[in-house]
């Protein structure tokens, strides 16, 4: 059995239990699906963060990420969703802010809403570049696979949840096979305008053994505060970290603390 085949076979049970689960919180009622109209452009989302990195290696001082969400079209039963992310590292190697890489994340998605929970196919492709450095390889990899969403309501408590599982159909470079990522975050709001964020994801890489390695596993636990205005927010947060091939052209992984901001637009529409 190809690890394609395999990946396949793990996301359909992933997301059948997910769909299939009984939730320990209280939901938000979720429209019905009658009630919904077929609206071209309904929502956007986009954030804009900065992070101070801590550890010994002069590469990995710095991150910023910018990126957002735009539903295309939202046909009632689901809507197609896409996805863009740039990702920055900086270090202090040459000078004081050094960028070394810049990672691209393009991805489309087409769901179907089950209740509360939201299923989608998703065809993905990330590209890694470095910056200011000669490279001559290129660094990608495609893949297709499924996600899972869903949100829970309790009390003055938001927790959403969300599991991605794709197998990899095209690559250059990386010895990656299938990836399973998936993550949680409750937010809870204090005051009018004043939240506390609690959130977390977990990545697990399959690999192809070319590089004499078995899977890869990374994780990210994030804390911190939200703080709302009427036009966006902005999050103040704490995080620790393991990251999967930190640098484009090297494999490993890599663990710091990070401290830093987050801009968020507010999400228009449903």
């Amino acid at each position: 059995m190809t690890p394609v085949v395999r990946a396949w076979r793990g996301a359909i049970a992933a997301l059948a239990l997910i769909v299939c689960a009984a939730p320990a919180w209280s939901q938000s009622p979720a429209p019905e699906d009658g009630a919904r109209d077929v609206e071209f452009l309904p929502r956007t989302a986009f954030h804009m963060s900065a992070e101070h990195l801590s550890g010994d290696d002069p590469r990995y001082v710095w991150e910023a990420d910018f990126g957002g969400e735009l539903d295309i079209v939202d046909y009632g039963l689901g809507r197609f969703t896409f996805e863009a992310n740039y990702q920055v590292v900086l270090g202090e190697e040459i000078r004081s802010f050094d960028p070394n890489q810049g990672n691209y994340i393009l991805a489309g998605l087409g769901s179907v809403r089950f209740g509360a929970t939201e299923v989608a196919g998703v065809l993905y492709h990330q590209s890694r570049h470095l910056a200011d450095r000669p490279k001559d390889l290129a660094v990608d990899w495609n893949m297709l696979g499924g996600r899972a969403r869903r949100r829970f309501q309790y009390r003055d408590a938001s927790i959403e949840t969300r599991a991605d599982l794709r197998g990899v159909f095209m690559k250059s470079f990386v010895d990656y096979t299938w990836e399973l990522d998936a993550g949680a975050r409750s937010d809870v709001q204090v005051h009018p305008g004043v939240g506390l964020l609690l959130a977390g994801n977990v990545r697990r890489l399959g690999v192809d053994g070319s590089q004499n390695r078995g899977d890869q596993t990374g994780f990210r636990v994030e804390g911190g505060v939200r703080l709302e205005g009427r036009a966006g927010a902005i999050e103040l947060f704490v995080s620790a970290e393991r990251r999967i091939d930190p640098f484009p052209m090297e494999f490993g992984t890599d663990r710091w603390v990070t401290a830093g901001f987050r801009l968020l637009s507010r999400s228009s529409g449903r």
